[in-house]
């Protein structure tokens, strides 16, 4: 049975056209996009998406009052789609407690820096000023608290003593696109997926030696 994502941008939607060519080219097999949703209707990424023949919508967060009224509007949304996992993929909403505890262990999101250090915005530019050897990207399942929820994946890259804030945003940016779409496949196939607080797999994880240098790793297709 093909599995059903549907994913939240606000921008332009670098991530969904890396999710998007994984599920073409059986990277994410057996899965489609069954919506892109935005909080902004001049997101680029809904372009992208409809490219490809993949039905778009758009919630504005201003024309509502609350931010709970705002994810009670998108959760309603989502819900007529019947995702297997619901996607943040450059979506700049802190969502509430409640929509998160509606998605358990089905809402995933990626933030560019090696969590836990680091959450929030402005990621590159506090690395560099805080002087690491090392930034990254992880992805993690999202839960109520801001950037903490467990880790599926991470990938690492380093920071250039001639680095400012955007050559070292898109090094993070291609290992963004090199591990979202592996989280995704390991968490469908039910390889790895969130039981009491932790990420459980249900086969041995990947040596994160091997995973944090180099984003690439194998996992069978299914449980």
């Amino acid at each position: 049975m093909t599995k059903k994502l549907v994913l939240l941008i606000s921008g332009r939607g670098s991530n969904l056209q890396s999710i998007l060519r994984a599920c073409q080219t059986g990277g994410i097999p057996d899965t489609e996009i069954a919506a892109v949703i935005s909080n902004r209707v001049e997101a680029p990424g809904l372009i992208v998406a409809q490219a490809a023949s993949i039905p778009t919508e758009v919630t504005d967060h201003r024309a509502f009052p609350s931010r709970a009224g705002f994810d009670t509007a998108l959760q309603q949304q989502i819900d007529r789609y019947a995702p297997d996992l619901v996607v943040l993929a450059g979506f700049m909403r802190q969502l509430t407690d409640t929509f998160v505890e509606h998605y358990p262990g089905r809402l995933v999101n990626i933030h560019p820096s090696l969590l836990p250090a680091f959450p929030g915005l402005h990621t590159h530019a506090r690395a560099i000023a805080q002087g690491v050897c090392w930034h990254g990207a992880s992805v993690h399942f999202v839960i109520p608290e801001l950037d903490a929820g467990p880790v599926i994946i991470q990938a690492a890259v380093p920071v250039h003593k001639d680095d400012d804030p955007a050559r070292l945003a898109a090094r993070v940016l291609a290992a963004e696109h090199e591990i979202y779409p592996q989280a995704l496949s390991a968490v469908l196939s039910g390889w790895c997926s969130l039981e009491e607080g932790r990420v459980r797999w249900s086969k041995p994880a990947p040596s994160c030696a091997d995973t944090a240098i180099n984003p690439v790793f194998t996992g069978p297709s299914s449980p």
